[in-house]
């Protein structure tokens, strides 16, 4: 038995902890979402005197994710994400139930290695389809190549992914899971969560299933979120990358053909991914026998 199989599996984690009640999760998730909002509008207003209404509606005031199609709009989208890190971070330390560490792994808090490791194939390999996909269908953009939007890239892009990990693999998963006990249960009703919040069309909608589904899936078999953090750092990083480069522009709207692309790509990554996890020392958190 290797160290790893002795480890508590993640999605029902929160059943381990003495002060475990089914109801105390959605209490937090109700305190995050207020102390975010309270946060959000912090930066809103802070918006607000920079540069008054116009700078607010130029940078947050775009029609679905089009604004994702400027640094500004990327940066301060992100922004107001990544409030969720903090919120959380708040609302359970007034509740108390459980270490705020436990959000992100059941093996004792965030593994910084294991997040980096994870990047490196899935950073290339959505690089190299990005180029593959905008060969074929040739959309294009804005050059917009700027410091900041270096510094979104960098910064923001992965912290904003991590938040969301936290969002939907963290205390969402964990939550069902720890309701239902029925991990595969967890993962779907998450996935589905995960795409109706993104607000895509119905084709859009199928592709964040699968997307929610392999970053599910990576989360309980790592026992923790940094793996999925990385696949889901490594999409948003290729698709700001190509933003920035003129290569894409964003859209609520994809379409079909686009959209089984990337499904049969996240699939192909899945396994890959999966692989090196279990036939290298990468992904050790992985078991021999999952």
């Amino acid at each position: 038995m290797s160290v790893n199989d002795k480890i508590t599996e993640f999605i029902t984690f929160p059943r381990t902890f003495e002060k475990y009640a089914w109801y105390k999760p959605i209490i937090v998730l109700i305190l995050t979402a207020v102390i975010m909002l309270i946060l959000q509008m912090v930066i809103m207003g802070a918006c607000y005197l920079i540069g008054g209404v116009a700078f607010v509606q130029s940078v947050l005031g775009g029609k679905g994710v089009s604004v994702l199609n400027s640094p500004l709009g990327i940066f301060f989208g992100d922004l107001l994400i990544i409030m969720f890190i903090p919120a959380l971070y708040i609302a359970s330390r007034i509740v108390d139930d459980r270490p705020f560490s436990s959000y992100c792994s059941s093996r004792g808090g965030w593994n910084f290695k294991l997040y980096f490791k994870a990047l490196i194939i899935p950073v290339i390999l959505y690089i190299v389809y990005s180029f593959i996909e905008h060969a074929i269908f040739e959309s294009n953009g804005v050059y917009q190549v700027s410091i900041l939007f270096v510094v979104v890239l960098l910064i923001s892009v992965p912290l904003q992914s991590i938040a969301e990990e936290f969002m939907f693999r963290g205390i969402l998963l964990q939550t069902l899971g720890s309701w239902f006990k029925i991990p595969v249960l967890a993962i779907v009703i998450q996935a589905l969560i995960f795409a109706a919040a993104h607000g895509y069309n119905s084709f859009g909608f199928i592709e964040m299933v699968v997307a929610g589904l392999i970053f599910g899936f990576f989360a309980w078999k790592t026992n923790g979120i940094e793996v999925s953090s990385a696949l889901h750092t490594a999409n948003n990083f290729a698709v700001g990358l190509f933003v920035m480069l003129g290569l894409h522009s964003s859209t609520s709207s994809p379409e079909l053909f686009r959209v089984l692309g990337v499904i049969v790509f996240e699939i192909v990554l899945c396994l890959i991914m999966y692989y090196v996890g279990k036939k290298t020392e990468w992904f050790g958190e992985i078991p021999e026998n999952a």
